[in-house]
């Protein structure tokens, strides 16, 4: 009977200590309240893209800080921008827009090497050089999982990117000969006729030829000269026999392990070069 009447006044203690704990934890929820769009700026709306000024600033952004408030305060720490650029009209649905994303920071100063990486390199938008551009850019703002992404005004400007300086230098000759014992002429220079390559464009030097597996050869831009050569990126034969890293006085270069025929590319623009059979 004792025991009964202890249990008895225990439930009501425990139900009183259990609402106590349910409110402190609500008490202590961090819940996301408000923010305040940012405001974008820019030092130009026409940066100027030259080749030969990559280091040079071309264009700062700057936004305001969103203030985002929490019921425990205001809070920019953490805070996350994505500056988002499209060409005009696309709305920023454009598969291919440039993000950058920037941490805590209020701006973002963009070289002219950065702005046209973003707008016409592999990794970035992939629009066509040496064309001008109407442009889009804005700021979106996120804080924790809670709180909605704030999207700051449209800045529209105009620029013109540019087709970047070949990764490799190019042969002054404007021609490119193959040599090695690889190649049906061995290591003779000069090397005969029908192992010049054909310049495909002012970047890219391609040739389709018997190769012998297993071997080596190298690229001359002067018939009969060892003066100047291409090869690879590295010491003699450690390269990746179907394509690597292409250099200009660089180390011989191993074919693929098979005999046959193969089409070999030389793409300057990009620094490197394709061995593909055929």
């Amino acid at each position: 009977m004792i025991m009964k009447n202890i249990l008895k006044n225990m439930v009501p203690v425990a139900a009183a200590a259990l609402l106590v704990w349910g409110c402190e934890k609500d008490q202590n929820m961090v819940v996301f309240e408000s923010g305040t769009n940012p405001v974008l700026s820019t030092t130009t709306t026409a940066p100027a893209l030259l080749p030969g000024k990559e280091k040079d600033v071309a264009m700062v952004l700057s936004w305001t800080n969103p203030n985002y408030r929490f019921n425990t305060g205001i809070s920019s720490h953490d805070v996350q921008y994505r500056l988002e650029f499209d060409t005009a009209g696309s709305n920023f649905s454009n598969p291919n827009k440039g993000v950058v994303v920037v941490s805590r920071d209020l701006s973002k100063s963009f070289t002219v090497d950065d702005l046209n990486a973003l707008f016409s390199g592999a990794n970035g938008m992939k629009l066509t050089p040496d064309k001008e551009y109407n442009f889009e850019v804005r700021a979106v703002s996120t804080i924790r999982s809670t709180a909605v992404p704030l999207t700051s005004n449209v800045i529209k400007f105009k620029a013109k990117p540019f087709t970047p300086p070949p990764a490799v230098e190019l042969p002054t000759s404007g021609r490119l000969f193959l040599v090695g014992d690889a190649s049906p002429g061995g290591w003779d220079n000069p090397v005969p006729a029908n192992q010049e390559f054909t310049k495909a464009t002012n970047t890219r030097y391609e040739i389709t030829i018997k190769l012998n597996g297993g071997k080596s050869m190298l690229m001359l831009p002067v018939n009969g000269s060892w003066a100047d050569k291409y090869g690879w990126n590295g010491s003699n034969n450690g390269n990746n026999p179907d394509g690597d890293k292409l250099k200009r006085g660089g180390g011989d270069i191993k074919v693929p392990a098979a005999d046959g025929t193969y089409k070999i590319v030389a793409d300057f623009q990009n620094g490197v070069f394709t061995i593909t059979k055929q």
